[in-house]
């Protein structure tokens, strides 16, 4: 099923594959498309350690992406990753890409002894809690989070 997919992590070397995924992720969650902003902020973020980013490549190059950000918990006095973006382009999706890139990201998440992954889920998006309810993430029993827009 995942035969073909690689997984590693991304240097500042792969924004151009990257940014290409995180710009059409954008466009489909977002409705946003700005390459040339997406390059930016991605090299931005690489560059100063603020973010990590698995790619997931097959045959013809960079087919997803997942990006991580750290934080930490007061509460528990830990550090969490905060799974903030995933994506697998259309013609690479129904392969097992998605699932190798979470399994990474989980694996990661144990070797810089976090104590969890955070994920929001959109609500527009209902599969997405059955998909990550087969990859062990489970809705927080303490919190329901909460955000400020000004």
């Amino acid at each position: 099923m995942t035969r073909g997919v690689t997984i590693s992590r991304a240097d500042v070397g792969r924004v151009p594959d990257v940014a290409r995924l995180f710009d059409a992720y954008r466009s489909f969650f977002a409705g946003r498309s700005t390459l040339d902003r997406c390059t930016e902020f991605l090299r931005d973020r690489l560059t100063a350690d603020e973010s990590v980013v698995f790619v997931a490549d097959a045959d013809d190059g960079a087919v997803g992406f997942a990006q991580l950000y750290p934080l930490w918990s007061s509460w528990y006095c830990e550090r969490i990753w905060f799974l903030s973006d995933l994506y697998v382009a259309e013609p690479a999706r129904k392969v097992g890409a998605g699932s190798l890139l979470i399994e990474a990201v989980k694996a990661f998440a144990a070797a810089t002894s976090a104590s969890s992954v955070m994920v929001e889920l959109p609500r527009a998006e209902p599969h997405l809690e059955r998909f990550y309810a087969r990859l062990g993430f489970v809705k927080d029993d303490v919190f329901e989070l909460a955000r400020y827009k000004g």
